[in-house]
């Protein structure tokens, strides 16, 4: 994706003013309906097939993901990329520990984990984040695979005696606080949109 995306600036920006403008209108023409549908396709899965996505998939998502836009290119963020069943196993063993039940469920069973941690010196950090985990998501929905964003695995994970071992086993660096999760895998549903309440959007005149 990342690929055709350069082949499109780069055919785009080698001609005349002209050329130029006819092949920026060719581009937006026949990419700006698939964004749109993209966008209103997305769906936060709750239930996956057991298939993880491969490395190679991720990393495109993952390049998306970076090239968010972000306050004075600052890339406030870390992600780190959990794939293998014996290190999420680790990792929900860990949060539930003290607790009467296993809160693993929270993860909703995505195969693939993001966990995305933001640097708290940068005020507007939790925000790059964000458009970090929407680029991760919109991108996974075009290339078939599902997505859900979660917070509650990093209430229970800052909440457990064993966050150290779990932020030690994560690696990220010092000072970085974890901000929120992206769980991705191949849906085992289609569920449908939810209602939108446009009365919480006014243009102002």
């Amino acid at each position: 994706m990342g690929g055709l995306c350069m082949m499109a600036a780069v055919s785009c920006g080698g001609g005349t003013a002209t050329e130029n403008s006819e092949c920026a209108n060719a581009y937006s023409s026949s990419s700006s309906k698939a964004v749109i549908e993209n966008i209103m396709a997305r769906r936060s899965i709750r239930k996956y097939k057991p298939q993880v996505v491969a490395r190679d998939t991720m990393k495109i998502i993952l390049e998306c993901g970076i090239n968010a836009p972000n306050g004075q290119n600052k890339q406030s963020w870390e992600v780190r990329v959990v794939d293998k069943a014996e290190t999420m196993e680790f990792i929900k063993t860990a949060m539930s520990e003290g607790r009467d039940v296993n809160v693993g469920s929270c993860f909703r069973g995505a195969p693939v984990m993001t966990f995305i941690a933001r640097d708290p010196s940068y005020d507007f950090s939790a925000y790059d984040c964000g458009l970090l985990a929407q680029n991760m998501m919109l991108s996974a929905t075009s290339l078939g695979v599902g997505s859900i964003c979660l917070g509650s695995p990093i209430r229970f994970i800052n909440e457990s005696p064993k966050k150290a071992e779990i932020l030690s086993r994560l690696g990220f660096s010092e000072g970085y606080e974890l901000c929120l999760c992206v769980g991705f895998g191949y849906p085992d549903e289609a569920p449908d949109a939810k209602p939108r309440d446009w009365n919480k959007v006014k243009f102002v005149d």
